[in-house]
Formats: structure tokens, C-alpha cells, sequence
């Protein structure tokens, strides 16, 4: 019989569950990481600002082609484009969906001038099944200078999501619930 070996999740770890910065771990990488700015819950509602606890896996990667070119990495990847957002609007049949703008619900935009976006790993938060008003738009991405909370994503310097997009493999889940 052959022995497979299992592949190490991404941990997220913080101090507490109210904590809005952390650590992630995966194999031997270790990175500084911001959470949401509610800190970690079981219980997300959409706006609450707080980031998912469970295990979500990455769906792919989406980054700015104006800024940078296609990242290597063994993922999916797309490049987005200037009219790409992500509906937020509970209640909608496209909540927490990709959508175009100009979309008639509300929706993120997906292509920002603060570069946040310009490195996205999509992860896998209430997609499938997806329920109304239990939050949307859960990614990793990059964080704001000062490393200031996010409204429920987790975030890591530039350099830092670079590596790890270099690390992740199709089939990886984010783990928030330690």
C-alpha cells in the first residue's frame, strides 16, 4: 500500500478570538497576518467585520495585470479587470459572486486604487452552499499600510502574499479556528 503524504493546511493563529492581528503558519512559513477588525467569529453576518472561523479552501487567484505580472504559482489564475466587483448585497441571487460593474445591488470593487487587491487569493468562504447574509468577499489579500484590521479578510504585507501564492497548491484551505 502506498503512503501519501497530506499536505500542511494554512493555520491562522491569533491571541484571541477578539485579536485583529495574528500569525499564519503553513509547513515551515510563518507570517505576520491581520484579521478583521472584529476579530475572529464562528457566528459571521455580512458588515459585521469580522473574519469566518472554519476551514476554507482556495478557490484561485486573482491579481492586477496593470501592476504586476502573472504571479507563478500552481493555482488557477485570472487577471482582473476594471469593471470586476463582488456582490455584498444580502438578498441579491449573485451574493457572494463575482459580478461587472456597473452592477444595480451593491458590490465591491474588485479593481481598487489602494492595491489590496492587487494580489487576491479567493478562499472559499460561504460559496458552496452560499447563504444570504452570512458574510461575503472573504479573502487573503494584501494589508493596508500600518497593517490596519480588514472587514473580515485576512491580510499580509505584498511581499508576504507573494510567497504565498509561490507555496499554496490547488486543493489548500485556510484554517481560522485555533
Amino acid at each position: 500500500m502506498k503512503k501519501t503524504m497530506s499536505r500542511p493546511q494554512v493555520v491562522v493563529r491569533s491571541l484571541s478570538k477578539r485579536a485583529t492581528r495574528g500569525r499564519i503558519v503553513f509547513g515551515n512559513a510563518t507570517f505576520s497576518c491581520v484579521l478583521g477588525r472584529g476579530g475572529r467569529s464562528a457566528t459571521k453576518r455580512e458588515g459585521d467585520g469580522v473574519t469566518p472561523m472554519g476551514r476554507w479552501p482556495i478557490r484561485g487567484l486573482l491579481f492586477r495585470p496593470d501592476r504586476s505580472r502573472r504571479p507563478r504559482t500552481a493555482l488557477g489564475v485570472r487577471a482582473l479587470k476594471v469593471d470586476d466587483g463582488w456582490c455584498d448585497a444580502a438578498g441579491d441571487r449573485n451574493y457572494n459572486r463575482p459580478v461587472r460593474h456597473p452592477y444595480p445591488a451593491s458590490a465591491e470593487r474588485m479593481w481598487r486604487e489602494d492595491q489590496l487587491y492587487d494580489l487576491v487569493l479567493v478562499l472559499g468562504y460561504n460559496l458552496r452552499p452560499r447563504v444570504q447574509g452570512r458574510g461575503s468577499a472573504i479573502f487573503l489579500h494584501i494589508a493596508r499600510p500600518g497593517f490596519e484590521p480588514t472587514a473580515g479578510c485576512i491580510a499580509l504585507t505584498p511581499k508576504d502574499v507573494k510567497r504565498m501564492i509561490a507555496l499554496v497548491r490547488p486543493g489548500d484551505v485556510v484554517r481560522t479556528d485555533l
